[in-house]
């Protein structure tokens, strides 16, 4: 089996899979309130060309873990035939899939049963008059009810991913600790990225991890580091709660980089592979596999392509520029 190595001696295991640019809400941090271009239905993946090149990866790179996102994953109507078909894999990959819940209430069970292993959902606030201004939606109910289905289906511990947001949602750090405790969920807070579609991100309005552990001084969070748990790759850096079982996580992959252990490629919904989500490179295995392409020579593709991977997204760097795609195209 060949490695996806990188020059700087990393080792991607972790492949990220959108199956989708498509979304059901309009996040103001994501998009505008009239959506996106969608890619037309002729240049996505169909259900054989995506788990063929995931089985690529699994069986022929070292890939170990494969995160299937979108945009919005659950708008594929053949999400639990992909689930299935990957989990058939070997070695077996860990599946997991981040969605924002809207139907996970209805589907929870079946993709446990198909071979789900873990979820995150997105929620960033507890009140559904913001999470309306927020998603342009009024779903808050919904999401809800997908996170607890999760739980109830066996997926605990359901993750549950929050972006905050200066003078919209940044007061809601404390209650949303308190609730996730309740709920039994682990909740991660991420730094909103550069990566939406009206490229209107600014560093100086963006709420950073520090401000985030600030406005949870009350809560005693201590990191489990202390207690002997690495971090690893792993994106969140882990806190536990005060002297409770209470762990919850901070992403802050802008102000606290992390870009030396990374271990994630990505896959998007029209088959271009993705070295760095912020990169503004792609190689083109959807037309390798159209022309014909054997395994060997698309894994050799793959390989190349991972190899050239930069030593970190360069946000910092004055000459860094927003990837062309946004979040929702690219894939979480």
């Amino acid at each position: 089996m060949s490695r996806l190595a990188d020059r700087h001696g990393r080792v991607a295991t972790d492949l990220r899979v959108s199956l989708t640019d498509r979304c059901n809400l309009r996040c103001t941090y994501c998009m505008p309130p009239e959506g996106l271009d969608w890619t037309p239905d002729e240049e996505l993946l169909t259900n054989e060309e995506l788990v063929r090149l995931v089985r690529i990866g699994v069986e022929r790179l070292g890939i170990r873990t494969v995160r299937l996102t979108g945009g919005e994953p659950l708008l594929r109507a053949d999400l639990t035939e992909i689930i299935a078909a990957i989990a058939d894999l070997a070695p077996r990959p860990v599946i997991a899939l981040t969605t924002n819940g809207i139907g996970l209430a209805q589907r929870a069970q079946r993709l446990r049963d198909a071979g789900l292993d873990r979820i995150n959902v997105s929620l960033d606030t507890l009140d559904p008059e913001r999470f309306r201004q927020i998603t342009r939606r009024k779903r808050h109910a919904d999401v809800l009810a997908g996170i607890r289905a999760a739980t109830q289906a066996g997926l605990a511990p359901v993750k549950v991913n929050s972006v905050l947001m200066r003078g919209i949602n940044d007061d809601e750090a404390p209650a949303l600790v308190e609730w996730a405790g309740r709920e039994g969920v682990e909740l991660r807070f991420i730094e909103q990225m550069p990566l939406d579609a009206q490229h209107g991100w600014r560093r100086d309005t963006m709420v950073t991890a520090d401000e985030v552990m600030a406005a949870l001084a009350g809560h005693r969070l201590t990191p489990v580091s202390r207690e002997g748990i690495a971090r690893g790759s792993a994106p969140s850096e882990m806190f536990r709660v005060g002297g409770t079982e209470q762990v919850i996580g901070i992403i802050a992959s802008v102000s606290r980089p992390f870009c030396g252990a990374c271990d994630r490629v990505r896959l998007t919904a029209d088959g271009q592979l993705r070295n760095c989500l912020f990169s503004r490179g792609e190689d083109d295995l959807r037309a390798a596999l159209r022309s014909g392409a054997d395994d060997e020579t698309v894994a050799e593709q793959w390989i190349r392509s991972v190899a050239v991977k930069r030593a970190g997204h360069g946000i910092d760097d004055p000459s860094f520029l927003q990837p062309d795609r946004p979040m929702s195209a690219i894939g979480g």
